[in-house]
């Protein structure tokens, strides 16, 4: 009796061990085909393929990572040997409509494309783009949205809608908004003197124009020119410095320069400079004040005027104190002897003035002393 019952028991415990397991291989069964319907759903909401481009070197073998590379910012995903690639997001979306931007950052002058993308690839018509809330223009089949050169005016919040045609739900569906910010290329440029807006004349002078392009695009190259008084004084260049070797009056003016791309896509100005070249020193106007004259004393006769004073010499190449030792005329000798003469010349204009009132000095004080001597 007592076996019959351990037997009863026991067909009891392999029963329920086997509805519990045939349980638990369905709630399994179910679990998997939802995990299963789930990942099939996730893929055909976008299937995207990434692939690293790129040399594989081992410790055997002789190429070198560090020629392969051609942008500057490459350089710092370089770990022992390995060369690592710039990371970007993926964002997988669940939707009828999602729209597909940029992954990278956007720069001035870069291209964006934006594209309205369906469930499936499903067709769609009257496609619209927006912008912060205003349509970019009519409805139409293309899905497709470019910008062939993009400015910071192009950022904002950008979305996408249309309609679905068979086999879709056949009604209006609208993407989520996605951010496009384009960000700034480089700054304007500033203009600077060296060694100063205000250098002496006969010195050299350097005008710098200053930018700088952001790390993600420090590979990139940018073109200079330089203008005075609305004119081009050095065109488009590499270089970002004018130099003028020995400064002179003439070169005084207003300055501005302009740094842009190689494809002219991005450009910008400079503000403007005002350059004063100064003289050398010594070269201030001279100017003479006149001391007071005394009157002549009673019964005294007045000094006599003296005569026109001689014309004063100019520079000539045929007189050897006009020119350098080894005999070739010097320009910075001419200048300091052509103010010398200015300074002359305004000293005997004073000195003329000067006569032409002593004249009419004396001239009123002669009958006072006539009278006096009479009596």
């Amino acid at each position: 009796m007592l076996k019959k019952i351990i037997v009863g028991i026991a067909g009891d415990l392999n029963t329920v061990t086997m509805k519990l397991g045939c349980v638990l291989m369905a709630w399994a069964l179910y679990l998997s085909l939802g995990v299963l319907w789930a990942s099939q759903m996730l893929l055909a909401a976008s299937f995207e393929t990434l692939q690293c481009e790129g040399p594989v070197c081992t410790e055997e073998s002789s190429c070198h990572v560090e020629d392969d590379l051609t942008d500057a910012s490459e350089a710092g995903f370089q770990v022992k040997g390995y060369t690592f690639s710039e990371p970007f997001h993926l964002i997988v979306s669940y939707d009828w409509l999602i729209l597909q931007g940029p992954a990278k950052p956007v720069f001035e002058g870069d291209p964006l494309v934006l594209r309205c993308q369906a469930w499936q690839d499903w067709p769609l018509t009257q496609v619209t783009f927006y912008r912060d809330g205003s349509a970019l223009g009519p409805p139409g089949p293309n899905r497709e949205f470019s910008i062939a050169a993009v400015q910071e005016a192009d950022s904002g919040h950008y979305h996408c809608s249309g309609i679905f045609q068979s086999p879709g739900p056949g009604s209006p569906e609208t993407a989520s908004v996605v951010a496009i910010t384009v960000q700034e290329l480089f700054p304007a440029p500033i203009l600077r003197a060296i060694p100063s807006a205000e250098p002496q004349a006969g010195g050299p002078m350097t005008l710098s124009c200053q930018t700088m392009l952001p790390l993600q695009r420090s590979a990139a190259r940018l073109l200079f020119s330089f203008y005075k008084n609305g004119r081009t004084v050095q065109s488009r260049g590499v270089s970002s410095e004018f130099q003028i070797p020995t400064a002179s009056e003439d070169h005084s003016g207003s300055y501005w320069c302009e740094a842009a791309t190689e494809d002219n896509q991005v450009w910008k100005q400079s503000p403007q400079l005002e350059i004063r070249v100064q003289g050398p020193p010594g070269s201030a106007p001279l100017t003479l004040n006149p001391a007071p004259q005394k009157s002549a004393a009673p019964g005294t006769a007045p000094e006599e005027a003296p005569g026109p004073l001689p014309p004063l010499p100019t520079p000539s190449s045929e007189d050897p104190g006009f020119s350098s030792p080894l005999g070739m005329p010097d320009p910075h000798l001419y200048h300091q002897m052509g103010l010398l003469l200015k300074h002359m010349q305004d000293v005997r204009v004073l000195l003329g003035h000067l006569l032409m009132e002593l004249r009419e000095l004396s001239g009123h004080r002669k009958p006072g002393t006539t009278k006096a001597t009479a009596e």
